[in-house]
């Protein structure tokens, strides 16, 4: 008898755990998340095809339609031979926090609001951390948990768009989590949420440097015959492991013989040490102060720029009041690569040119009298050089600084081949649509935020068209015919006296012959909140808000 009540326990335990283990959500469907309000709503995902899936809200606070008629207790779906199934709910009012039960899953905290798609290149994926010193006060604050914002993973695909996404974490808005989240959706979302008195979620998938064509479809490319070209001449996977295989052993190799050739790091007193004398060094101006000096081209031969490794220092002097103290570093922006060094102490190093290099001077570092900053800069392509008008300088807690503007001491460390390529396989047609847009055609938005074009400002000649076949693919993917899409403005660029600046002000035309052309789309100005030497312009705040009041306004 105990025998067969065991055996009956064990069947059932297997029927429920195989229920448990075959209804699976999609990775986007999960606790925290904001759904679109007044529109009907799909949840979906996979399961075995003999399966049957349920939907039910549960607990005390349940939703209201939009249409006054009553909320069944159940809405199920049958999961279809592909193995997929979708369940539609009727359009809902704002509101929440919901449970939804979905087999014997609760998906908790769930909000009914407006839900947005912000999507581009990198000022859109620019993260609350890189604006956060012009706004700390602001972000160290900050919490509301009515909004939401979800960043998609960065991830590729050629072959197909894909069903699902890795997995992902709807994060509420408070200080411990906006670090890393796009800073134009933080600033959005918030004045949003004041305009509107909803809950408001963002998703944000976008990737910095890529083209507009990667955020197309195959079926919307069908006109242009060379990004299709494009996407297949990418398409195989052998193909592509073979390119990072070279380009790893490429990597490797140019770093070696750098490291090897440098004479700044392989002499018996290495050109960091705090004690290394520099006296017999080339005295140069990395960046003019715009009173006294005026900026040396230290990076070249006279004739072309030096590949390679660049040494500079510059010495300072620390008070009695100051000296042992922790403080800041900026260097502004150094192109390409840099390695710092305080008195002999490494204190930071950053790869590529755009980020600001904030550095920490730690506790005991500085000494009263004589100090030194060492910084060591790799170029593989160009001239190297310090980004002119940005900082330069040590900060204390007090807010007293020391300028490190004015002479500094240089010697080459090792001359080299230009660096070798690199190839970024997100860059290319198809790409970032498959795997990053694709996974969330059931959702339902009130708007795509698109900040893109820096990567396309070569080809401004045919951006018009690529954006308006940008638009009028996610409205047939989507399903939302009247999608609406707002549009940043690029940001001005480059000097005045630069021959390049012209081309960004084609494309920044383009845009509004895009927009201008389409009831659906508007766009957002942002050409006066550029910086002339920084392609990511810090005040996200301002063009964050202009898109809010442009959002709020387009609804009236």
């Amino acid at each position: 008898m105990k025998l067969k009540l065991l055996l009956i326990l064990c069947i059932f335990a297997s029927i429920c755990t195989k229920g448990q283990a075959t209804i699976r959500t999609s990775k986007i469907i999960t606790s925290g998340m904001v759904l679109q309000r007044n529109e009907p709503i799909k949840l979906w995902g996979s399961a075995d095809k003999d399966d049957v899936v349920t939907v039910s809200f549960v607990g005390k606070n349940l939703p209201k339609r939009t249409d006054g008629k009553r909320l069944p207790k159940q809405f199920t779906a049958a999961v279809g031979n592909n193995g997929s199934w979708v369940v539609e709910l009727p359009a809902l009012k704002a509101g929440g926090p919901f449970t939804i039960r979905i087999a014997d899953n609760d998906i908790t905290d769930v909000m009914v609001g407006d839900v947005y798609l912000c999507s581009g290149q990198s000022n859109m994926e620019l993260p609350v951390r890189r604006v956060a010193e012009a706004f700390r006060d602001e972000v160290a604050s900050d919490a509301n948990d009515n909004i939401r914002i979800v960043t998609i993973p960065k991830i590729f695909a050629f072959d197909a768009p894909k069903d699902d996404l890795p997995a992902v974490e709807w994060k509420k808005l408070a200080p411990q989590n906006v670090s890393e989240i796009s800073a134009l959706s933080y600033f959005m979302s918030k004045k949003l949420q004041r305009e509107t008195g909803v809950p408001i979620g963002i998703v944000c998938s976008c990737w910095g440097g890529t083209t507009i064509e990667s955020w197309i479809s195959r079926e919307g490319l069908r006109n242009y015959p060379r990004a299709i070209a494009e996407a297949d001449y990418y398409a195989s996977d052998d193909f592509r492991n073979n390119i990072k295989r070279l380009e790893g052993q490429q990597f490797y190799r140019w770093n070696a013989v750098l490291y090897s050739h440098d004479e700044g790091r392989t002499a018996a007193t290495p050109w960091y040490s705090a004690d290394f004398d520099d006296s017999k060094w080339e005295e140069v101006v990395p960046v003019a102060d715009g009173v006294n000096d005026e900026p040396t081209h230290w990076g070249s031969d006279g004739t072309n720029a030096i590949n390679g490794s660049h040494w500079l220092r510059r010495a300072f002097e620390v008070s009695s009041a100051y000296a042992g103290q922790s403080a800041t570093l900026r260097l502004g922006c150094i192109v390409d690569a840099d390695s710092v060094y305080v008195n002999g102490t490494f204190v930071g190093t950053t790869s590529y040119q755009y980020p600001p290099r904030i550095y920490n001077i730690p506790k005991n570092i500085l000494r009263e009298g004589k100090n030194v900053v060492t910084v060591r800069v790799i170029s593989q392509n160009g001239e190297p050089h310090f980004v002119p008008e940005k900082p330069y300088k040590i900060v204390f807690a007090d807010g007293s600084e020391i300028n490190l503007l004015g002479k500094w001491r240089y010697h080459v460390g090792a001359q080299m081949i230009a660096g070798p390529p690199m190839e970024f396989f997100c860059y290319k047609a198809t790409s970032l649509y498959n795997a990053m847009i694709a996974p969330l055609l059931n959702l339902h938005f009130s708007g795509v935020v698109w900040y893109q074009g820096e990567s396309n400002v070569g080809r401004h000649n045919e951006y018009a068209r690529l954006l308006a076949a940008l638009m009028a693919d996610w409205r047939r993917a989507f399903a939302t015919a009247d999608l609406k899409f707002f549009i940043v403005e690029l940001a001005d660029f480059l000097h005045s006296s630069d021959p390049g600046r012209a081309a960004w002000a084609e494309l920044r035309k383009a845009q509004a012959a895009a927009c201008n052309a389409d009831a659906h789309a508007y766009l957002v100005k942002n050409s006066d909140l550029g910086e002339w030497n920084d392609i990511h312009p810090i005040d996200k705040k301002t063009i964050a808000e202009r898109v809010a009041e442009e959002i709020v306004k387009s609804r009236e």
